[in-house]
């Protein structure tokens, strides 16, 4: 069965390429846990980030974005020293205070699932990519996206980081039209 060629490099990448990447998410928590993590990987590879992401959700209270945006000063120093997640302390801050702009969204929102999904539409988009090469790095709705989030007061959110957000979370499907999983994708939604 075809699959997208970096799915290939590891058994974690396949895993979370063939159950995960680009199936539509719409639980807030998953959602709050994509943008911690796609945070967390800027400047890093994907496989950085997946290989420690039981140990994001053990340090970050399994993504409660209530609790994350209430941590102090202790618990930040404590974040920084876990070895179990990237020791960056931008992007730790980062955590927290997306966390606190998260909950003013879902004020104002109903839910983040709501305000996210907004650009694009409400649904899926589905590209047809033959070639990785021809995958974009960022769209015109990734480009909105960070440019609101920005504004709302969340950091690490440029348009790249945005484009991979829609691509984990499933708001646009870029596995390769060759790829068994563009077509599994396609009927779920259907």
């Amino acid at each position: 069965m075809a699959t997208c060629p970096w799915a290939l490099a590891s058994p974690l990448e396949a895993h979370y390429h063939d159950h995960e990447w680009g199936v539509p998410v719409h639980d807030d928590r998953t959602l709050f846990e994509f943008l911690i993590l796609e945070g967390a990987q800027a400047g890093l590879s994907w496989v950085t980030v997946l290989k420690k992401r039981e140990g994001y959700r053990n340090a970050f209270d399994n993504f409660d974005a209530e609790i994350v945006a209430g941590y102090g000063d202790d618990k930040l120093n404590e974040l920084v020293a876990n070895p179990e997640i990237i020791r960056n302390r931008l992007k730790i801050h980062a955590a927290v205070s997306n966390a606190q702009a998260f909950l003013k969204v879902q004020q104002e929102f109903g839910s983040f699932n709501h305000y996210i999904w907004q650009f694009v539409g409400g649904r899926p988009l589905y590209n047809a990519w033959i070639d990785v090469k021809e995958i974009p790095v960022a769209t015109l709705q990734s480009d909105a996206m960070s440019k609101d989030l920005k504004k709302r007061g969340f950091k690490f959110v440029g348009r790249t980081i945005c484009y991979a957000y829609m691509q984990a979370t499933g708001m646009v499907n870029d596995h390769l039209s060759g790829c068994f999983r563009h077509q599994q994708l396609k009927i779920i939604e259907g």
